[in-house]
């Protein structure tokens, strides 16, 4: 059955991670996930997962402009990547979590298509020893450059899986969030169909808006019932901003429009 997590940095704001953690696993989620682990109390979180009994699926290695990280497309970053890609599988390792997402920075000036998608299969085929060593999974994240990521240049998912093919490697897949890309390319269900065996993990939120699943376009349930029928194990990540003021109360109809 497929497990549902929740991205902790899109609710409770007014709460510290370790407080949102513990909030979540009230209303009847066990895993969760983080975007930067910088400035953040990694002790605090780790106490927080191991009391709540709360898996930390995973967090994010670089920013998707690249200023945090480094970029993917340039080659001249890759020896800042790979250091932080080592920074983070640390910090990860403390949260007893075996996932990063990977971002492949904005586009840059000066340099083809191609040329890009290149930089990011040298320095994606050069973290494969780093995440083989360590039983490590990147999933690499297409986002859209319509309404939230002017700029990104992996704006594809039909790219990212051939970057992701070319690689070949078990240990980088494609992070596949269906909010990004029914904006940018539509054709959920048939994508999925045909790229599940690279497919790493799913992020989600409702079209239009990125607020709750139950308000949209999108048949979520349906979208759930398939990846389970192709046999996906992995988590399904909530990554939307509530509508809802009541943030708790948005969750659990959430967890009810998609489980019950």
């Amino acid at each position: 059955m497929v497990k549902i997590d929740v991205c902790i940095e899109t609710v409770f704001s007014q709460f510290s991670p370790e407080e949102r953690i513990s909030k979540i696993k009230e209303i009847g989620y066990d895993c969760v996930e983080i975007w930067f682990p910088d400035n953040k109390n990694i002790d605090a979180i780790a106490q927080s997962l191991a009391k709540c009994q709360v898996k930390l699926n995973d967090l994010v290695v670089n920013s998707p402009d690249g200023s945090r990280g480094g970029f993917l497309v340039k080659k001249e970053d890759r020896p800042v990547y790979l250091e932080r890609l080592k920074n983070t599988i640390d910090i990860a390792r403390k949260l007893n979590c075996s996932m990063a997402i990977t971002c492949t920075g904005n586009s840059v000036e000066g340099l083809t298509k191609n040329q890009m998608i290149d930089n990011i299969i040298e320095t994606l085929g050069s973290a494969t020893a780093i995440l083989e060593k360590n039983s490590f999974t990147l999933v690499l994240e297409p986002l859209n450059t319509y309404r939230d990521h002017k700029g990104y240049f992996l704006d594809s998912a039909r790219t990212g899986a051939e970057i992701i093919r070319k690689i070949n490697s078990p240990n980088i897949r494609l992070l596949y969030d269906i909010y990004h890309m029914q904006i940018m390319e539509g054709n959920i269900c048939d994508f999925i169909e045909k790229n599940i065996d690279i497919i790493g993990h799913f992020h989600s939120a409702g079209v239009p808006g990125r607020h709750e699943l139950y308000n949209g376009e999108l048949n979520y349930p349906f979208i759930i019932r398939l990846i389970d029928r192709l046999g996906y194990r992995g988590c399904f990540g909530l990554e939307y901003f509530p509508a809802e003021q009541d943030h708790i109360l948005s969750l659990k109809k959430t967890l009810d429009y998609l489980m019950g």
